[in-house]
């Protein structure tokens, strides 16, 4: 191939564009949540949703995600990749129609959970789609505005969901993907080229079936363990009976000349240090983007809409330098890129230890400026990393491996993170309401929405219950945002040891393709 010579789809840029918003609505989803959860908590305005049972809102279709990824990442090089992606769409409308529609917290988990069956099918070919129309010395800018829509929608959707909870019900930050899914199908039926591998992989039926039975088992204890406490056998059962499950589905994975996720490729640093480093920092912003919606507007009193606002500076941060990510890894290396980073993510999360019911607003934007910076500079050189590692024809495994540690670690750290903060404030805000009915008691000691829900019944004596369930929330919150400090750190040593740093010296004209994805 001579080196000026483009092998790249002639409408590849349409597809690109194409192949975001699909990408967009998927991302978005969850983050459009976020801003809902307080709503969804109240038994007059949402569903009376627990704690626990916001957690699995959220995770109900972040682990059939993830779960789903290895083998439609599979199915969509077997039997084509539009094809995939227009199912994927599909179910995905479906799944917001009927959470839209949920007239209880169990419905709402289910339906959540059809949503993750079709984001499972669209993410995964979204990126083999990318590696197949575009040129490889286009590709490293093409992923790079992939995974810049990533953390954009993370930053949009609490802007979308306050705008749409300001003026609508509950249902529509759900309600909100169908025409969007719709336009989706028509596009992609139209410009997209379909594709496949000519020599997919075999389907592991066992691997799906342990890794989902396995992170839905460890999940669900760490979740019922914060929210009711860890004294329970049910619970460890639950997590001594996840992490066997896992440790089967590893073994498995060994073993099986078609495996769904092919743990030895973890044994190369190259490819294991980038997805680790994606995982360490989606568990630690998915956990404190949990939080954050209920310190917002409970303790510090905002409504939907200036809660989204207030994380408008991570979007910001994210146009701004997602796409520079490519130029500042081609000049220092994406050793000291994601370093930093992850660097900045670590000092964010640490921020929220100086946040408090009185601190100054403004510093709560530069925390989450800083967040959305260092993210900006880790998701495009990772994931660049993680798919040169791979043939070209294999795409579907790298993006499926990326994808699926991004959302199993974000499921953890919002399960994680907030069993960390349910059992601080439980702890926290025993003393203060020892005196109360034991309905009122169990209620408030809960979950800080529950003290606001029983708080209006009790008169005079609401203002101090309130009061005291901002103070334990807060104290709570600076302990979760310590453990996503630290998973960040984790990462930053992570980048230091096994990412590669810049190289010493241009490689040779024949090894263009090389050194472009790489």
């Amino acid at each position: 191939m001579q080196p000026d010579e483009n092998t790249g789809h002639p409408r590849r840029w349409a597809i690109l564009g194409v192949l975001v918003v699909s990408l967009l609505v998927v991302v978005l989803d969850n983050t459009i949540l976020n801003v809902a959860l307080r709503i969804l908590a109240d038994p007059v305005r949402g569903l009376g949703a627990t704690q626990g049972e916001l957690e699995w809102s959220i995770n109900s279709y972040t682990l059939v995600f993830a779960g789903l990824l290895f083998t439609f990442g599979v199915l969509g090089d077997r039997y084509g990749r539009k094809r995939f992606l227009l199912g994927g769409l599909a179910v995905f409308g479906l799944g917001s129609l009927l959470s839209a529609y949920a007239q209880d917290p169990g419905q709402l988990i289910a339906a959540r959970a059809l949503m993750g069956v079709g984001g499972a099918a669209i993410m995964p070919v979204t990126l083999s789609i990318i590696s197949n129309v575009f040129d490889p010395r286009e590709r490293p800018r093409a992923i790079g505005m992939w995974a810049g829509a990533v953390g954009l929608a993370v930053a949009i959707g609490p802007i979308l969901g306050g705008l749409l909870l300001e003026h609508f019900w509950w249902g529509s930050v759900f309600l909100i993907n169908v025409p969007v899914t719709v336009a989706g199908l028509v596009a992609v039926a139209l410009l997209v080229p379909e594709s496949r591998d000519p020599r997919p992989g075999r389907i592991d039926v066992p691997g799906v079936v342990l890794s989902v039975a396995g992170l839905v088992a460890l999940t669900y204890g760490i979740i019922d363990g914060g929210e009711h406490g860890f004294g329970r056998p049910v619970v460890w059962i639950s997590l001594v009976g996840g992490v066997l499950l896992l440790t089967a589905f590893v073994l498995h994975e060994r073993r099986t000349p078609f495996p769904a996720l092919d743990v030895r490729l973890f044994r190369v640093a190259a490819f294991a240090a980038p997805t680790a480093v994606v995982g360490l920092v989606w568990f630690a912003s998915m956990g404190v983007m949990f939080f954050s919606a209920f310190y917002l507007q409970l303790v510090r009193g905002y409504s939907p809409l200036m809660t989204g606002l207030l994380f408008l500076p991570f979007a910001v941060a994210q146009l701004v330098f997602a796409p520079r990510s490519a130029a500042m890894v081609a000049r220092y290396g994406a050793r000291a890129v994601c370093a930093a980073g992850l660097g900045l993510v670590a000092l964010a999360m640490a921020g929220f230890v100086l946040l408090d019911e009185q601190t100054p607003i403004w510093l709560f934007s530069v925390i989450f400026f800083l967040q959305g910076a260092g993210m900006a500079n880790i998701m495009p050189p990772a994931t660049e990393s993680i798919m040169s590692a791979l043939p070209r024809e294999k795409a579907g495994v790298g993006s499926a491996v990326s994808n699926t540690v991004r959302q199993v670690a974000g499921a953890l750290g919002v399960a994680v993170v907030g069993s960390v903060l349910a059992g601080i404030y439980r702890a926290e805000i025993a003393p203060a309401t020892a005196d109360l009915p034991a309905a009122v008691r169990d209620a408030a000691g809960a979950s800080i929405s529950g003290a606001y829900g029983v708080a209006d019944g009790l008169g005079p004596a609401g203002a101090a219950v309130t009061a005291a369930a901002d103070t334990a929330f807060v104290s709570a919150m600076h302990v979760a945002a310590v453990v996503s400090a630290a998973a960040a750190v984790l990462g930053v040593v992570a980048a230091l040891r096994w990412i590669p740093g810049r190289r010493s010296a241009p490689a040779p004209a024949g090894d263009q393709e090389l050194v472009d994805v790489s």
